[in-house]
């Protein structure tokens, strides 16, 4: 029977796929087979296994870098002031430089047998996310080092010898790393550098090697400016044969110490007027050594799938810590100034509109925050997540973008001028530089997330793929026959399981008994078994022309995205043991979820260019009406979490740096904490009709009573002010202003004659 099924059915269908489905470049090879899935292939599966992703461990901080946390990083904060950062200094005093350098926060992800700190992928996140609290240059400094980085490289691949000089020398700061990967041109297309390097024999410490003659030139590399060494991604060539093999041996990783003749570095980019270092780096004719390449001269030509592992890592941790930072800023900062802020004699949070932001503010720092957490974790068991990470990279900058929105929205005028107490501005400021560094998130979200999310996490399509590439006919035959038979039998149950799910909303679906949560569960293992339907359904219509479909693809990434992200919800509401009181969150975030995962599904099905597969495609998965979003009443129940003080608010938000003397925050947390504890005094005068001061005459309040509402209002009156200058003290800032001289007197700042 199997060996009729190879001939008269196998047979055609190996053919017919051997000219429809993906060919795979050397390139796309690697990148594919660099990292590994997880819990997102379960999602992917139909059919996800709950216990699977309740059996994570919770990360949590060990003792050493829990004191790390409270001790350090807590100085850095304190000893950072971002608005001369960002406009008079232009980049971190001298003193902080020494200070990240004493408490090695280079070298948190270097071994401790090596000097570093080995830090978990956790803490690592923790100190990255708090330091983004209070300042994304200072941040940015910090994450570089920890995530892309020679640091990174060395530890994955090294050598020993590479290892045993190096790391020591990153881990307490003699060396300052920076990685040289984007050119102009190529940036998200890295293969398309033409950074070269040629094996040639020359001059080393005054003796004749075997080395490389290297040119370069990149731009948009942090730390280049300072940096001492240099790691670099470049091609190798080999025209003479020195090394014996292809002449054309492809990218590859060196390391190469700045001080050499031909290395420029210094000059630098102003990545949207936030002064971390940032710049451009070239080499004409410099040679180094065959032992500079990391790993070794074995690791030559093997650059790009070792960038593609450290990726995995670091797009994991940093720039979602950073936005899960602005994110939880956002929420902590427009909760209390919705409080404090009144308008028409009201505090603005009773405003719909302000509610409206509000509830997504919540849901978005809890639901990130939760997808943080879930990604440490599965990096803490030893996991190079490359599609997590890119899920993580892309949504996190997404949804720091549109929180930032809400909060500049809500603050209105208090976040648009710009001064030492613009709290918001710094972040909105440096929105685009998460959403385009470490792999610009058009690109993620449709060729990673979706594109190597639908190879490596489905099932059985990598197994096909890999048997159509077999040089052998038969070899390529029998094992397409197992892989492919296997990929119809999955696709046959996930049909009938998309059917039936959808049919009864998922009802009768598999969930773990977790009360109020279980119904979510339920529902989003329906979804789970209409996306899995679907990407066959897509693999089968569109076969190759699936890697053009981008605007397909970028929606299937969207839906399997929010299902990680609802997933990493749920689990946390599990682990800080089922709080009732941030149920309307994770209800909020279920129904959003399930709104633009059937939303963006819908629009699949009507840009299928197969049109025959689509209408039994919706038949199977979108057989029901419309799926909602919140409704205002859960809106207004999450709004009110930020609005008023309590664990809640506190869990939402996390830790973030709370201001210091020189920082907005600290101001307005001062302002929330007196206008909350006085509020049933102020409601006492409002159900009088009395002022302050006539209350306290009429023996309504207390002479202490009065006395906490005078520096209350004080307090609010300068939360609200905003900054503004002298023209003296504009021209320190614009040396070209030449001021009036009728008004050179001029008037402080506000905020500083406020208090």
């Amino acid at each position: 029977m199997a060996s009729l099924r190879a001939r008269y059915l196998t047979t055609p269908v190996h053919r017919w796929a051997k000219t429809a489905l993906p060919v795979l470049s050397e390139t796309e090879s690697e990148a594919l087979t660099a990292g590994e899935v997880w819990w997102e292939a379960e999602l992917f599966s139909g059919n996800p296994d709950w216990s699977k992703l309740h059996a994570v461990k919770s990360p949590k901080m060990s003792p050493d870098e829990q004191a790390f946390f409270d001790g350090p990083c807590q100085q850095l904060c304190g000893m950072i002031d971002d608005w001369k950062i960002n406009h008079e200094s232009a980049d971190l005093p001298g003193s902080v430089w020494d200070f990240l350098r004493k408490e090695k926060f280079f070298g948190m992800i270097i071994p401790k047998s090596y000097g570093g700190l080995g830090f978990s992928a956790f803490a690592h996140s923790e100190i990255v996310r708090y330091i983004s609290t209070r300042s994304v240059a200072a941040a940015v400094t910090v994450m570089v080092p920890n995530s892309l980085g020679p640091g990174e490289l060395l530890h994955q691949f090294g050598t020993e010898g590479q290892k045993d000089y190096w790391l020591p020398r990153l881990a307490d700061g003699r060396e300052l790393p920076a990685f040289g990967l984007t050119s102009a041109e190529a940036g998200s297309d890295a293969s398309a550098m033409i950074d070269e390097g040629v094996i040639e024999k020359g001059k080393w410490q005054g003796e004749e090697v075997l080395g490389i003659r290297l040119n370069w030139a990149k731009r948009y590399i942090t730390l280049a400016p300072v940096c001492t060494v240099l790691g670099l991604a470049f091609k190798l060539r080999d025209p003479d044969g020195l090394l014996g093999g292809a002449q054309d041996i492809g990218i590859t990783c060196a390391l190469v110490p700045t001080h050499l003749g031909g290395v420029e570095t210094g000059r630098r980019h102003l990545p949207s007027s936030t002064m971390f270092m940032n710049g451009p780096t070239t080499g004409e004719d410099v040679f180094i050594p065959l032992d500079h390449i990391i790993g070794g001269q074995e690791y030559a030509g093997k650059g790009w799938k070792m960038l593609m592992s450290a990726l995995a890592a670091g797009r994991g941790i940093s720039l979602p810590s950073m936005g899960c930072a602005a994110i939880a800023v956002s929420a902590h900062t427009t909760g209390a100034y919705a409080r404090v802020r009144e308008q028409f004699n009201l505090p603005i949070g009773k405003f719909g509109g302000v509610q409206a932001r509000l509830g997504r503010l919540a849901a978005d720092a809890y639901a990130m925050d939760a997808a943080r957490h879930l990604t440490c974790a599965g990096l803490d068991e030893g996991r190079a997540l490359s599609v997590v990470s890119a899920i993580m990279k892309a949504h996190a900058t997404y949804r720091m973008r549109e929180a930032l929105n809400d909060a500049m929205d809500v603050h209105s005028g208090k976040a648009v001028i710009d001064g030492p107490s613009n709290y918001l501005l710094p972040l909105y400021r440096a929105v685009p530089i998460g959403i385009t560094v470490e792999g610009a998130n058009i690109v993620t979200r449709s060729l990673i997330i979706f594109g190597q999310g639908s190879i490596r996490a489905h099932p059985h399509m990598l197994d096909n793929m890999m048997a159509l590439r077999e040089n052998d006919a038969k070899t390529s035959r029998e094992k397409f026959d197992k892989s492919f038979w296997a990929h119809v039998g999955h696709t046959t149950k996930t049909l009938f399981r998309s059917w039936g799910r959808a049919l009864t909303g998922g009802r009768f679906a598999p969930a773990p008994d977790a009360a109020a949560a279980t119904p979510i569960y339920r529902e989003l293992s329906r979804w789970s078994a209409a996306y899995a339907l679907t990407a066959d359904v897509l693999f089968l219509s569109l076969g190759g022309a699936l890697k053009r479909e981008e605007m397909i693809s970028a929606r299937m990434g969207d839906v399997l995205s929010e299902m990680y992200i609802l997933s990493a919800a749920l689990k946390r509401w599990e682990d800080e043991g089922r709080q009732e009181a941030d149920l309307p969150v994770l209800r909020y975030t279920a129904d959003r979820s399930f709104n633009r995962i059937q939303t963006a599904l819908d629009e699949v099905i009507r840009n299928l260019p197969a049109r025959w597969a689509a209408w039994p495609l919706r038949f199977f998965t979108l057989p029901g009406g419309l799926r909602h979003g919140p409704d205002d009443r859960l809106t207004v129940a999450c709004s009110e979490l930020l609005y008023h003080p309590s664990d809640s608010r506190d869990r939402i938000t996390g830790h973030i740096f709370e201001g210091c003397h020189h920082d907005g925050v600290d101001l307005l947390n001062r302002a929330y904490e007196a206008v909350t504890r006085l509020a049933p005094v102020m409601k006492r005068l409002r159900d009088a009709r009395q002022s302050p001061k006539a209350a306290h005459s009429a023996g309504l309040i207390s002479v202490v009573e009065l006395a906490d509402i005078n520096d209350m209002q004080k307090l609010t009156a300068q939360v609200i002010a905003v900054d503004d200058f002298t023209p003296n003290e504009l021209s320190e800032l614009f040396p070209e202003f030449v001021p009036p001289a009728s008004t050179e007197s001029g008037i402080s700042r506000t905020k500083e004659a406020a208090e």
